[in-house]
């Protein structure tokens, strides 16, 4: 069986987190403001009609081929394997066994109903493992306190199908600030994401669309002394 490519952490998350990812943009079906493509043969990128900030992984798609090849490796292994059952069977193949933490698209989100019910599979078959990932997938979610404990999920704003369902299913939500004068507090290394149980917001980073509201907010944040995350 060909095996699904996790990742090792990175500048953010340290390393004792491993990742999976899987391309940005063409598998998240919620995504609005942030949506961005990375031209699967050449990586030429392209923004969606409603974006505000550009997707930091699409982003990094456009500027390195290898990732752009892993995650549609990744991609196409499980559209082939189809089911839930299947494409669980194939995640807990590939995963790596010394995972303790690990975090569900640094690129990519739910793409589909039986794609979140197969990683809900994994972490019910994985307890000693904690699984966490943002989502903007709304629409395929269930109550939160019907999940596995080991699954956290976070709420992505900016999601084409809004986050009031969210928080009525128990869900904490996740914002972009563009600037440090906010009341929730900023997500540096996914520590609030991983406890899943309150609102917080991530800081904008990564690459903007030259001339953006974002571009301008990324250029205040970085002389404030932040230059983002590194890879």
């Amino acid at each position: 069986m060909d095996k699904l490519t996790f990742g090792k952490g990175n500048a953010k998350l340290g390393e004792n987190v491993f990742t999976f990812s899987i391309p940005a943009g063409w598998t998240c079906p919620g995504a609005r403001d942030c949506l961005a493509k990375a031209a699967r043969d050449t990586g030429k990128i392209s923004d969606g009609p409603n974006v505000e900030f550009r997707c930091f992984s699409a982003s990094m798609e456009a500027r390195q081929p290898s990732v752009r090849l892993s995650r549609w490796r990744n991609f196409d292994l499980l559209r082939a394997a189809g089911t839930a059952d299947a494409m669980s069977a194939l995640i807990l193949e590939s995963l790596p066994s010394k995972a303790t933490l690990v975090r569900i698209h640094v690129g990519g989100d739910f793409f589909s109903p039986a794609y979140f019910r197969a990683w809900v599979q994994v972490a019910e078959s994985r307890p000693g493992v904690t699984f966490y990932a943002y989502t903007k997938s709304v629409a395929y979610l269930p109550e939160r306190a019907s999940l596995p404990s080991n699954l956290r999920i976070v709420v992505s704003d900016g999601t084409r199908f809004g986050t009031d369902k969210a928080r009525a299913l128990g869900y904490a939500v996740a914002s972009v600030a563009f600037d440090l004068t906010g009341d929730l507090p900023i997500d540096h290394d996914d520590k609030h994401a991983i406890a899943a149980d309150h609102d917080f917001a991530l800081l904008i980073h990564g690459t903007q669309p030259r001339g953006s509201d974002a571009a301008r907010a990324l250029s205040a944040v970085k002389r404030s002394g932040f230059h983002g995350y590194g890879k």
